[in-house]
């Protein structure tokens, strides 16, 4: 396994991320528990969950995700052997327990609450890293690349505020590092300016979606990324599963994520399925399995910090933790960009 700085911070992560968003919904807490060993017991140092999973997200599993790593960290007494990242959820569900007045926050009396809540159920006193998961202001994200203006927009928390709100968590112990999630160059940039100028606290990282089938992050946000330490922690590297090529041709495979939830289409689109076809093609082609080559190449951008991946079972887990020891090949790589001019970001 290979680590790399988390920004400017002083915490090393590894290249592999485990996301946990199935804990509680597809896997037990049995088998989350399995995922967490093999995963830690294989160099993956890095632990992703929010408050808002399991997902899809709905009242009776809210929260439910922490809770399961929160029985593994009592269980194991590996707290210190992990980097642990939750994120505060943005305004939307009602049934989020900090909400108030209609919709989340993000200031001291939502972030404390959600930060005090996320804590016990993951019986831990500190957070490596805490992320707001999408933005309070009305923006373009989630799969929207148009930004549109509101002349209705509610007013949203000033940044500024946030981030003393954030501040106050930092200094009180509970948080160690901050990051965004979902979120636009604007937005990075405002985080980045006020906390410099206010002496406040600079995001390390922003978690947003990034893989072969959607590479967006590439304009504007990953010189960003680069040139002022903001590491990009990739989710959704597979596109929901759809680059290992097990939908292809209307298959469903049982218990897969799509397969018990078809609303999930948004790496479905016939342009997205057009592009996977030619990615696993390019990838057989060259004795590759197509999920490892889709990790590698999210894995060698320099750009990112930490690749997110979610698995079902154990062997999925263990495919993509391997993608860490794998480098693309130049055929491979100029093939990759041969299809990206063909279906450029077909599934944003």
């Amino acid at each position: 396994m290979q680590y790399k700085q988390l920004g400017h911070s002083d915490i090393k992560v590894s290249t592999i991320c485990l996301g946990t968003m199935t804990f509680g919904e597809q896997n037990t807490e049995a088998e989350g528990h399995q995922q967490l060993d093999f995963a830690v017991d294989n160099g993956v140092n890095f632990i992703d969950t929010a408050e808002l999973y399991a997902i899809p997200p709905k009242a009776d599993t809210y929260g439910a995700t922490e809770r399961v790593i929160g029985q593994w960290l009592a269980q194991r007494g590996r707290r210190e052997d992990i980097v642990l990242a939750s994120k505060i959820a943005g305004p939307g569900p009602e049934w989020v327990s900090h909400i108030r007045e209609g919709k989340t926050q993000f200031d001291d009396a939502h972030i404390s609450q959600a930060l005090d809540a996320s804590l016990r159920r993951l019986q831990t006193d500190y957070l490596d890293l805490y992320q707001l998961h999408w933005p309070e202001r009305q923006t373009n994200y989630f799969g929207q690349l148009g930004f549109k203006v509101n002349d209705q927009e509610s007013a949203s928390t000033p940044i500024a505020q946030t981030l003393r709100a954030l501040k106050k968590q930092v200094d009180a112990g509970k948080i160690r590092y901050i990051g965004l999630s979902n979120e636009t160059p604007w937005g990075m940039m405002q985080f980045l300016q006020l906390a410099k100028q206010y002496d406040l606290p600079v995001i390390v990282s922003v978690q947003n979606p990034y893989s072969l089938l959607n590479r967006s992050y590439e304009v504007g946000c990953a010189e960003i990324s680069y040139r002022e330490q903001v590491g990009l922690l990739a989710y959704s590297p597979l596109g929901f599963g759809v680059l290992t090529g097990k939908y292809l041709h209307g298959k469903k495979p049982a218990g897969a994520r799509i397969t018990l939830w078809p609303h999930y289409a948004r790496y479905s689109s016939p342009q997205g399925l057009a592009a996977t076809e030619a990615y696993v093609t390019l990838a057989k082609n060259h004795g590759w399995d197509p999920a490892q080559m889709a990790l590698a190449f999210v894995n060698e951008q320099a750009f990112v910090t930490s690749n997110i991946i979610g698995a079902t079972t154990l062997e999925q887990l263990k495919t993509n933790i391997e993608s860490a020891q794998l480098t693309l090949t130049d055929e491979l790589r100029q093939g990759i960009q041969d299809i990206h001019q063909q279906y450029p970001n077909p599934a944003p």
